[in-house]
């Protein structure tokens, strides 16, 4: 449950964030009355998410055991890209996000006319993105989960990042986004890494992948994975109690390199050199 709120939290957050700088943008250069367009935008890029979902899901149940086995694994390491992506993209893009949705509003706008189809549209890709990563996670929680505390985590993080989104757009709530966001990432690389090494695993059994597959540690009988300690470190960190050597390879090494990339400073361009005066 932890870890769909979580990671639901972050990506409503960003969506959030997306829809205030655009609403308060609107707002403050006189444009308030294109804000039906926006939500016209948001509701869009929520029904592809729900339809898209919801056909995976569906898709996923007539498969027999292998391919079915095999589409878990598809959608893992889809996942696993689309939170690695998602980490380094707001890391990249947080300076910018604001200037640059600005620019994008003042483009939509500018034309005697389609500004609304032109809003609607800048409106619907900045969310669905949003929207298409959380389908991806989400599949790959509710494939590994055997109840519904994955679905309700999901949900209470969706609903709280809507309330800390309006709180910040109304000024009544202050979150250091910068630290927020920094710590989310390293949790999210670490579920990644846990859910990559779990698609590998799902490999193995669609009879896909068969190398690698001696077992490093046998902990079934000190912390079963089906123990409530277990079951928790599984949803978190991807736990296995029987880890082979390739999951063991794909978690260490996925991990420690998605891990070096986002704790090492960020590049800033050095200042251009002044140009030296004539004489």
């Amino acid at each position: 449950m932890l870890v769909p709120f979580l990671i639901m939290l972050r990506e409503g957050i960003e969506a959030a964030l997306i829809v205030g700088i655009v609403a308060s943008y609107l707002k403050q250069t006189g444009r308030g009355a294109w804000m039906p367009a926006v939500w016209v935008g948001i509701l869009l890029a929520v029904a592809l998410s729900l339809f898209v979902g919801a056909g995976l899901q569906a898709l996923s149940t007539e498969f027999p055991q292998r391919a079915q086995e095999f589409f878990e694994a598809v959608v893992g390491v889809i996942a696993a890209a689309v939170l690695l992506s998602m980490v380094f993209w707001m890391r990249k893009a947080a300076r910018s996000i604001k200037s640059e949705l600005h620019a994008s509003i003042d483009s939509a706008l500018a034309h005697s006319s389609g500004q609304a189809s032109a809003l609607i549209a800048m409106v619907f890709f900045a969310v669905a993105r949003e929207g298409l990563e959380s389908v991806f996670f989400l599949l790959a929680i509710f494939q590994q989960s055997t109840n519904n505390d994955a679905l309700l985590g999901a949900f209470f993080g969706i609903i709280l990042s809507i309330i800390i989104g309006y709180g910040i757009y109304a000024g009544g709530v202050r979150l250091n986004l910068r630290r927020f966001f920094y710590w989310t990432g390293i949790f999210i690389l670490i579920v990644a890494a846990g859910i990559l090494s779990g698609s590998l695993r799902h490999f193995h059994e669609a009879g896909i992948w068969n190398s690698l597959q001696t077992v490093v540690i046998d902990m079934s009988n000190i912390l079963p994975i089906g123990s409530p300690l277990g079951t928790l470190l599984s949803g978190i960190f991807g736990y296995q109690d029987t880890p082979t050597l390739g999951e063991v390879i794909v978690y260490v090494v996925f991990l420690a390199l998605s891990l070096f990339f986002f704790l090492r400073p960020a590049s800033v361009p050095a200042p251009a050199a002044s140009p030296r005066p004539f004489r």
